[in-house]
């Protein structure tokens, strides 16, 4: 029995040594692992920290790009817009000229009938004063109509005042100088008489 005890041991005691020695082949092979982890991870930082400046500098210079792009677009609509409107107010040093002509056809017009002139020669001026309207309507010009319509400081001048009835207050009663538009922008001011 004696001696089954002591190989028991001994079997054990070997076990033992060979869990030790598996134990410390264990430790021995982990702490090689983690020295070779240790040997590529300061590679792979050295690469990580060149891929993080490589990403960073693409995009700095993707936002640059975009940033670029953004302002030669914005740019290029700018000079379209500009563009299309100069040509559209093109003439309009030129229409302005031509206002004071109208007015003195519509002027004219008016003499023909209170006075009852020559048939003919209303005509012809009427001829001649629609051609003028007719080319400064292609133009985009319109007359601005006010009379009877409520005071507008955006869109009209107040010469004077008169006094009126309690529904003519604050409107329009008479223009002294008619009024024009260009393309929807105010080319010259209505002069009218409006009601208090």
């Amino acid at each position: 029995m004696k001696r089954e005890e002591e190989k028991e041991k001994k079997n054990m005691s070997s076990e033992e040594s060979m869990e030790d020695v598996t134990f410390e082949s264990n430790q021995n092979n982990d702490s090689e692992m983690e020295n070779e982890n240790i040997k590529p991870n300061k590679k792979s930082n050295g690469k990580n920290k060149k891929v993080k400046e490589l990403e960073q500098k693409v995009e700095e210079l993707n936002d640059k790009y975009l940033r670029l792009y953004s302002e030669f677009d914005n740019y290029r609509k700018r000079t379209s817009k500009e563009r299309i409107d100069l040509q559209l107010s093109a003439s309009k040093d030129l229409i302005l000229e031509l206002l004071p002509v109208v007015d003195d056809f519509e002027r004219a017009i008016q003499s023909f009938k209170e006075h009852k002139l020559s048939a003919e020669a209303q005509k012809g001026v009427e001829l001649i004063y629609n051609k003028l309207v007719n080319i400064l309507k292609k133009k985009g010009v319109e007359p601005i109509d006010v009379v009877n319509k409520d005071f507008d400081t955006d869109i009209m001048e107040a010469v004077t005042n008169v006094p009126a009835g309690d529904e003519m207050k604050g409107k329009v009663v008479d223009v002294i100088q008619k009024g024009y538009m260009l393309n929807g922008n105010v080319l010259r001011y209505p002069k009218v008489v409006v009601g208090s």
